[in-house]
């Protein structure tokens, strides 16, 4: 039950009920209902309800407008509304920079199995433990259920990640569960399941793609891969199912849409799925174990940390299984391998980056996270930490690569080596010592270990910076205690803080924009600027609180405590992101001047949307007055706003 529980429940009684409500999205500040029915709302009682700013109708949608906490509110009431899985998904991101629309695909894929994940992890780890220390053995029937228990995710991840990845990519999630179990069948895991067959013949021989193939689809050869614990494969599968039901429902009668489209979709993307897409996400990891081995001839040290810089950049989109074949190869050929194996400093610098957070973070969600998430790393299991944890913070992630990095190229200068096959993360470290007796090896492991954590952790504590925005993805409800403070400590001493104007334009009231939630100054005091140009810049040195995935709004919090929401256009988040070029993210500092925005100012109009820009400081509360520049017209810089 999250924080705003209750309002969200009030809101969702006087919109007419869940049986009312066709959809749901929220921009910058507000909840943009579809109803069935607007008239049976209670427009009066909503504006009255402490929480809500007012209600507006605008663009066939039932605007219940926030404040700077919405994503939370949403996020309460998307609990209690229980829309249907047909329901139209919310729009994808298609602004900002591409790293940060990656993140969001996979951690939106990854995340709704996050717990699952994280208790399959423990379940193995402790089932390890147990037959170590001799509580029951590997062949008794317990160890077998409880490992099941346990492998069962990982074994079948595409069918996890097939409902997913369908829910994320606007596919229906029962057809997407259907591909994932397709891509897992015995019968097309020719090169793994169909042991003691003759390949029918190979393809690609004499090159480091050769592949056997087992089975053909219609006399076109279908290279062999086993996609069982998979990523990528079934990522790209849906994406593309995606994409034929889309255009099957175009051209299917509706009579029988029902079945057709699924039984077309599912037609078109297996084949299409085995025959190309999932040998070319196998390729890709064969081309990374590749390039890793002419590396280690040159350099251990070097390759040691590059295996550990980059392991988990690899486990996030599925392509460490080119590791495998090497892994097993070396310790089958060789007796030991040492290729692979810097990758294990990767499992204690995510873990330690996750203890590291644990302490620092003020966030519940993240602590509550944290410590199980920290316990399956120990165990093998990162999965979870990165995609619920690292990758949505962006910093961390990157910090647990340099760790991973750096105990990599201890290992690959010190040939850390692994004798047997098994095992994960501290339950390898009994397959790891000498054939001989001898203590050398694992002594190189535990120190490898300690550098891994020690960097780790030190790093997190001195370069994390702990945001209630970024944890899991949500939004910030304002500004920290730190900005707070400085605000009302300007306050106390009648500082006066200036705003300079992001926009080339003219002025316009506050009171003369055309909508209830900024001209009534609900949402802050501030002023507007009509736009002669489509560029918009930053108006002070701070911290972008918030850019919404359209681009239309962005929310900065200046080094001196001020709140500023920078909102082109009326409606315009109606556009879907057409006509806006972000030039900066969440998370980003930026300087006074410098480029935040490009907007195609015709397309805008053209579409029927007013231009008119409010700037406001929404935390002008904690402020004696905010007061407008008297001009009609400003330049980008010129002063706009002046707050005592």
């Amino acid at each position: 039950m999250g924080k705003y529980h209750e309002l969200a429940k009030e809101i969702v009684k006087n919109v007419g009920g869940k049986e009312n409500i066709l959809g749901l999205v929220h921009c910058i500040t507000r909840l943009r209902f579809t109803l069935k029915d607007e008239s049976i709302a209670k427009d009066e009682v909503l504006k009255a309800m402490e929480g809500v700013v007012t209600v507006m109708k605008s663009g066939g949608q039932y605007q219940v407008v926030i404040g700077n906490h919405v994503p939370e509110v949403y996020e309460d009431v998307m609990e209690l509304i229980d829309l249907k899985e047909e329901s139209a998904p919310a729009a994808e991101q298609k602004s900002g920079k591409l790293l940060d629309r990656a993140i969001d695909v996979v951690s939106g894929i990854f995340q709704p199995i996050l717990g699952i994940m994280a208790a399959c992890g423990m379940l193995k780890g402790l089932n390890t433990l147990f037959v170590a220390l001799g509580l029951y053995s590997a062949e008794c029937g317990g160890y077998l259920i409880i490992n099941a228990a346990g492998d069962a995710l990982f074994t079948f991840l595409p069918l996890f990640l097939g409902y997913t990845a369908a829910k994320k990519f606007g596919l229906k999630p029962m057809l997407g569960l259907a591909i994932g179990g397709a891509m897992c069948y015995p019968g097309i895991q020719a090169g793994t399941l169909s042991a003691g067959l003759e390949p029918l013949y190979s393809l690609l021989e004499g090159t480091m793609f050769a592949s056997p193939v087992y089975i053909d689809f219609f006399g076109i050869p279908v290279i062999s891969v086993d996609y069982t614990g998979t990523v990528i494969p079934v990522i790209l599968a849906v994406w593309f199912a995606s994409k034929c039901e889309k255009f099957f429902n175009k051209f299917i009668p509706d009579l029988v849409k029902f079945f057709f489209v699924p039984m077309l979709t599912l037609l078109v993307t297996l084949p299409v799925s085995v025959l190309f897409l999932g040998p070319i996400a196998t390729f890709g990891s064969t081309l990374i174990s590749e390039f890793t081995l002419a590396i280690r001839g040159f350099s251990p040290l070097l390759a040691g940390g590059i295996v550990g810089f980059t392991w988990q950049i690899l486990v996030i989109f599925g392509m460490h299984w080119g590791f495998i074949p090497v892994y097993i190869n070396n310790v089958m050929t060789l007796g030991y391998d040492n290729v692979m194996m810097p990758f294990f400093a990767c499992t204690f610098a995510t873990s330690a980056v996750v203890l590291a957070i644990f302490f620092k973070t003020k966030d519940k969600k993240l602590k509550e996270m944290a410590i199980p998430n920290f316990i399956s790393g120990i165990f093998g299991v990162t999965e979870p930490a990165i995609y619920g944890i690292l990758l949505p913070l962006k910093k961390p992630f990157i910090i647990s690569c340099i760790a991973g990095g750096i105990g990599g190229a201890f290992y690959g200068q010190f040939n850390f080596r692994k004798f047997i096959l098994g095992g994960m993360g501290i339950f390898e470290l009994p397959n790891m010592m000498n054939p001989d007796g001898t203590m050398g090896n694992i002594i190189v492991a535990f120190a490898g270990i300690a550098i891994s954590m020690a960097v780790g952790f030190v790093l997190t504590m001195i370069f994390y910076k702990d945001k209630t925005q970024e944890a899991s993805g949500l939004a910030s409800g304002g500004a920290d205690d730190e900005v707070k403070k400085m605000a009302l400590e300007t306050k106390a001493k009648g500082e006066k803080l200036v705003v300079a104007s992001p926009l080339k334009g003219g002025l316009v009231e506050l009171k003369d924009v055309k909508d209830e939630a900024f001209s009534s100054g609900a949402l802050g005091k501030g002023v507007a600027v009509m736009p002669k140009e489509g560029v918009l810049y930053a108006p002070a040195d701070g911290t972008i609180s918030a850019f919404f995935p359209t681009g239309h709004a962005i929310g900065l919090t200046t080094d001196t405590g001020l709140e500023l929401l920078m909102h082109v256009g009326m409606d315009t988040v109606q556009l879907d992101g057409k006509g806006f070029k972000p030039l900066a993210a969440t998370g980003d500092t930026v300087k006074k001047g410098q480029k935040l925005l490009e907007f195609d100012m015709e397309l805008i109009q053209e579409a029927g949307y007013s231009l008119v820009t409010p700037v406001l400081v929404t935390n002008s509360d904690d402020f004696a007055e905010v007061v407008s520049v008297r001009a009609e017209k400003v330049e980008p810089g010129d002063l706009l706003l002046s707050v005592m």
